[in-house]
């Protein structure tokens, strides 16, 4: 294909702190909501001269979530440009080579076939693949084309080798005769197997695509489904998640997860380590880590010596126990684990491994997500000056000072901007424009709030009020909850299926975004306090707030509605029973109960953890915070919304709740959509759709009409 450049002009007054008066702004339309950007990756080139980024949006026509891959280069006159790099909608997750000259990438999208398929257009698989594409732009290529996903990859320090993990393949001659014997019967766990890596020379690899006349795919005898010219280095029993070469190009590291994707026993993730000198399959891969933490995302030290990881769930220093997410480093010779930033406060949502040596991480500390800096492990975790609001995906240079990042705040859209160094943040330039609408619309206003729970906690909110009416009395209000609950809502931008308050407010509602106990950004005591009330502590914290908006005059008590998704849905599931305050509910992917989602759920140790122990350990407690044993007090009408694949809250959820309204004659609909996870991926019109209903809903039952539906003066 023939790259189409896109100059890009900077816009730094539409995308920085400077609006143009809100009269002279329409507001932001329903269609044009569903086409805000969400951009998934950010990666520096190894000099600082190109950013390769990811932007995630709405393809209306194919049905599906575009994923591309986007290069901005410096130019000659001290801007700069931002090309489409590839154009399949499927891309995701590059990695520059370290000298530069690459970007290799995972796709899903089809690949040709081999000449034996001549007579089909394309394979009806979409498997995902490793690509390959020049940073001077053409043709992207596939560097395997196995039938088992590319799980995860690394560069060679060097750039010679790429590194990729799938499962472990099987021969024709095993796959034809386990279809044979099996049919379409599904053996759970027993169809599972662990991974094997792979490495593949570059030369190998682009020789291998440029040979005239054969089939690169095609391999002499029962080869089964193996790259041609991949040569294995090891096995796990495990899924690898995430990989690394050392610096130094002596080891590999990578950290394994569930074959099943699911969280149900800690010792399936750890980090392990391969000596690529003496790489070998009757060799184990030394196991690294021992504790009961999920790590993830590992990252070499720039000595060779430490790898950093994250920790989102699980201890790193004793029995399980949810924190806020920390990071840490292990010594890969004595398996010595330390602790970064250990006097933070807050959640470590992200990092990187600075060209110094030092961390450069995003830490949430109530609404604000700010970036931090630390030299050494012993040294202090300090703030960087820049703006408010919510910094992610930073990304360095590993020979320049600049870093590259994603911004946004509550009326700044995401973008990703180029800073000439940490300390120089606050002068960062916008080097996309993907969200440029935005600027252009009248969008609400939104505050945090404070207030005192019962146990003299302090407890924080947002505010996002309609349009014209900031700060205003007496409103309408939604009570909007996130999931999690490890997580927090704050002063930033968001605009989809799951976070769609500003459409809420735009319809006259004040939308009320509680932080309750277990979110994240308020201390490691304030999120374990959901333990084991992994409902009515938290719902207690949400009902409060209300009383407090009501007493404050903020809210009007007369109209009040509720609803969340995930965690919030299973917290909305739980307020309808214990308040006949709301006129509205909406919830979707939120459990009822607790058994057969804790056997569902592929976060089943956290439910265990919250729960204070197994179903058979703590059966008092599953009952009590167990909305379908309060059910029978519901008045409220609820929309109930669920994904029909979703392993995380099944469906089956929504199902019992649906039919329990239906049997106390309670206003309620059910909308199941088909092929969906819980994140709702498949498809963006099943998203679009699903908000479309709730808006419907709160104004059936809410009370309140939307100001685009008034008529008259």
């Amino acid at each position: 294909m023939t790259i189409r450049n896109l100059l890009f002009t900077f816009l730094l007054a539409g995308v920085s702190c400077g609006y143009a008066p809100a009269a002279d702004k329409p507001k932001i339309t329903f269609d044009e909501f569903f086409n805000w950007a969400e951009i998934d990756s950010v990666q520096m080139s190894p000099d600082g001269h190109s950013i390769v980024m990811v932007p995630n949006r709405c393809d209306w026509n194919q049905n599906i979530n575009r994923e591309d891959l986007w290069l901005y280069r410096d130019d000659a006159r001290g801007g700069g440009n931002l090309i489409q790099l590839t154009h399949s909608g499927r891309d995701h997750s590059p990695r520059w080579s370290p000298d530069g000259q690459w970007i290799a990438f995972l796709s899903e999208r089809k690949l040709p076939p081999a000449p034996e398929d001549a007579s089909q257009d394309q394979h009806d698989d979409e498997t995902t693949q490793l690509f390959l594409i020049s940073a001077a732009g053409g043709e992207s290529f596939p560097v395997t084309k196995g039938e088992e996903d590319v799980h995860a990859f690394a560069w060679s320090a060097d750039s010679r080798t790429l590194y990729f993990a799938t499962r472990l393949p099987w021969t024709k001659t095993q796959d034809d005769a386990h279809k044979k014997e099996w049919k379409d019967v599904v053996q759970y766990r027993g169809d599972e197997r662990g991974d094997r890596i792979f490495r593949i020379d570059v030369t190998d690899a682009i020789a291998a695509e440029t040979r005239d006349g054969t089939d690169p795919r095609a391999e002499p005898g029962d080869a089964g489904n193996v790259t041609p010219g991949s040569h294995p280095l090891a096995t796990s029993p495990w899924m690898v998640a995430h990989m690394e070469a050392s610096p130094d190009g002596r080891r590999l590291a990578f950290v394994t997860q569930s074959v099943s994707q699911r969280l149900e026993k800690i010792d399936e993730f750890e980090i392990y380590d391969v000596d690529l000198a003496n790489a070998s399959l009757n060799r184990p891969a030394r196991q690294i880590t021992h504790n009961e933490a999920q790590e993830q995302f590992i990252h070499w030290a720039r000595d060779s010596r430490h790898v950093f990881f994250e920790v989102q769930y699980g201890s790193v220093e004793g029995k399980y126990k949810d924190t806020q997410t920390r990071v840490y480093w292990v010594d890969i010779d004595s398996g010595e684990v330390q602790r970064w930033g250990r006097d933070f406060e807050g959640a470590i949502d992200g990092y990187s491994v600075a060209g110094d040596g030092g961390l450069l991480a995003t830490g949430r500390v109530g609404p604000e997500v700010q970036i931090y800096y630390q030299a050494s492990v012993s040294s202090a975790f300090v703030r960087m000056p820049g703006w408010e609001g919510t910094y992610e995906l930073t990304s360095v240079a590993e020979h320049s000072p600049r870093i590259a990042f994603v911004h946004s705040a509550l009326g700044r859209p995401n973008e990703v901007y180029l800073a000439e160094g940490i300390d120089k943040l606050a002068a960062a330039r916008p080097v996309s424009s993907f969200n440029q609408l935005f600027t252009e619309r009248d969008l609400p206003q939104g505050k945090s709030y404070q207030w005192t729970a019962d146990d003299g906690t302090h407890v924080e909110g947002m505010l996002i009020y309609p349009p014209g009416k900031f700060q205003a009395k007496n409103l309408p209000m939604f009570v909007y909850i996130h999931g999690g609950p490890d997580d927090a809502d704050g002063n930033h931008f968001e605009a989809d299926w799951y976070q769609w308050d500003r459409l809420a407010a735009d319809e006259g509602w004040l939308v009320f975004e509680p932080n309750y106990r277990g979110s994240h950004g308020y201390g490691d005591r304030f999120m374990s306090q959901i333990v084991p009330e992994i409902v009515s502590r938290p719902g207690k914290d949400i009902l409060e707030g209300v009383d407090a908006l009501v007493k404050d005059g903020i809210a009007d008590p007369t109209l009040l509605a509720v609803g969340g998704y995930s965690y919030g849905g299973y917290l909305t599931n739980w307020l309808i029973t214990q308040t006949t305050r709301f006129r509205a509910a909406v919830t979707g992917g939120g459990a009822v109960e607790n058994v057969a989602n804790w056997g569902n759920d592929d976060t089943t140790l956290d439910d265990v953890y919250f729960l204070g122990g197994l179903p058979w350990e703590a059966q008092k407690r599953y009952q009590q915070e167990a909305a379908i044993f309060q059910m029978d007090k519901v008045r409220t009408p609820t929309l109930i919304l669920a994904a029909a694949n979703d392993i995380r809250v099944a469906a089956a959820e929504a199902y019992v709740l649906d039919h329990a309204l239906h049997a106390l004659n309670v206003p309620s609909d059910l909308l199941i959509f088909p092929g969906e996870d819980h994140s709702l991926t498949r498809n963006p019109w099943h998203g679009k759709i699903m908000v479309r209903e709730e808006l419907k809903w709160l104004e059936k039952y809410g009370g309140v009409t939307p100001p685009s539906a008034k008529t008259g003066p």
